[in-house]
């Protein structure tokens, strides 16, 4: 049972690690997000599979916790602010996620209403994100690493899926990436 747990918080905090680093990138083109735009949306579409994978794995030890199985019953609830936060994270995650997608998608008065979508949830979300990410750091900062050390303190199960389910989510997101850029040529090339 301890795996299991070790695990997932292992998952959980890697995939962190692996969206704190796409969302600084994505944020250095808010510097200058109209000469950027193509990275801005490459790095958005990117940030698609991690952000699913970390929602994932959270849910799993939420449904584990609620459904009370020992080991997560034993490892405890996150602190209740964070416990509170998080569907706010999930929601407003899935709303700037997915207007941001919708603009590459249409195009007139459907395309301004997901702009300022867009604009809005960024600003309930960065709020938000900022108290989950201060939240949770140092034990991204502690745990996120443990399974891509040579030598891990603690060999527990499923190293090596996790690993690989890190690069896969990665490359995906690489893949998601481009599909955005097309969308992003594609209405470019409807409204140039």
């Amino acid at each position: 049972m301890r795996d299991g747990v070790e695990g997932n918080a292992r998952l959980t905090a890697a995939a962190a690690a692996v969206l704190l680093l796409l969302l600084a990138a994505e944020g250095a083109t808010l510097l200058s997000v109209q000469s950027l735009l193509r990275a801005h949306v490459f790095i958005g579409f990117a940030l698609i599979p991690p952000t699913l994978l970390k929602i994932g794995a959270t849910g799993y030890r939420f449904a584990r916790y609620y459904t009370g199985a020992a080991g997560y019953r034993g490892k405890g609830p996150p602190k209740l602010v964070l416990r509170l936060l998080g569907p706010v994270v999930i929601l407003t995650t899935g709303a700037l996620l997915a207007s941001g997608v919708g603009l590459g998608l249409t195009r007139g008065s459907t395309r301004a209403l997901l702009l300022s979508c867009h604009k809005a949830s960024f600003v309930v979300w960065f709020a938000a994100m900022t108290v989950h990410v201060l939240g949770h750091a140092l034990d991204v900062a502690r745990v996120g690493p443990r399974d891509w050390r040579a030598a891990p303190r603690s060999v527990i199960g499923g190293v090596g899926a996790r690993r690989w389910l890190i690069a896969v989510v990665i490359v995906v997101g690489c893949f998601a990436g481009v599909v955005g850029l097309q969308a992003l040529g594609s209405w470019q090339a409807l409204s140039g």
